[in-house]
């Protein structure tokens, strides 16, 4: 096999434990996930470049997960794994993603499958590579509906919407904010794979780069790119770097601009809540799924 192989991660649980088993999985460096009905099972599916992990590493993720299940009062997870190549990997994502609606207006649709006749939703096209966001994750569901309330419905005599989105992923995000309206985008991330994705995407869609500019790097990056203060943050990715970056909105930021902050579970809360008043944020709204919560924020 060639130098970029991947392991595909097969996991069957009890649906109860989709969210937990989502943050373990994430937290262990998987690359997107898909997810099926298997009668009253789940069967989840995830990858990672060998480059990364282990055998050993492989069996520790399978004691966390044994050890998550029974905290939980669930059964443990059946867990197996193999070697595939880059080609296989791509591959595998087409068998087991399909279209889903997100929200009231998006319709999250394979790149790779035939646009539909017709769709009163918009149509957000996506081939996530290797990079983690494909709508599936409750994270990424609760951004897309923040966006819906945020972009086009909060203040329809200011539609020109700039919008920062730090640690883009695939460009889910980014791609949503331009479909609702969203005059200017600039999406960021650490990731040299997830900015690939992320510009890949954006032409898929067919987003000009004058409309979505896509870089490598973080908040700092954001004041290079922009002659002026975004209107909007995204932020879906892990909370102990969410609370990190909070200090560094400020010059990013102007009085008024809102705030899209996910990737959180429910117990660390109160330390995100901490870090936004500490630095002028008031949160305006807290929604949930399952596990997970998305802040709804406004500066000043």
């Amino acid at each position: 096999m060639g130098t970029n192989n991947w392991w595909e991660i097969e996991l069957t649980c009890d649906p109860a434990f989709e969210d937990s088993l989502f943050w373990r999985l994430q937290e262990f460096g998987c690359r997107g996930m898909a997810t099926e009905s298997q009668g009253s099972l789940l069967l989840l599916r995830s990858h990672i470049p060998e480059r990364q992990v282990s055998l050993l590493d492989l069996s520790a993720l399978f004691l966390w997960l044994r050890q998550d299940a029974l905290n939980l009062g669930l059964a443990v997870p059946r867990m197996k794994w193999h070697l595939i190549d880059e080609q296989d990997w791509s591959s595998s994502w087409k068998q087991h993603w399909q279209p889903e609606e997100v929200g009231d207006r998006f319709l999250i649709y394979p790149a790779w499958l035939a646009l539909p006749d017709q769709s009163d939703r918009l149509v957000l096209r996506l081939d996530p590579g290797a990079a983690f966001g494909t709508g599936s994750h409750p994270t990424t569901r609760l951004c897309l509906e923040a966006l819906e309330m945020r972009i086009g419905n909060e203040n329809p005599d200011n539609p020109d919407n700039i919008v920062a989105d730090i640690g883009c992923g695939s460009g889910i995000l980014s791609i949503g904010a331009v479909l609702l309206g969203a005059k200017q985008v600039y999406a960021v991330d650490t990731d040299p794979l997830a900015v690939q994705a992320a510009e890949d995407n954006r032409r898929v869609n067919g987003i000009s780069a004058d409309r979505m500019a896509v870089a490598l790097g973080s908040s700092d990056t954001i004041w290079q790119l922009s002659d002026q203060p975004a209107d909007g943050i995204i932020c879906n990715i892990l909370a102990e770097v969410i609370v990190d970056l909070i200090p560094q909105w400020e010059i990013i930021s102007h009085p008024g601009t809102w705030g899209i902050l996910s990737g959180i579970l429910l117990d660390q809360a109160k330390p995100i809540t901490d870090a936004l008043e500490q630095n002028g944020w008031t949160v305006a709204a807290l929604w949930k799924k399952g596990d997970w919560c998305c802040f709804n924020v406004r500066r000043g």
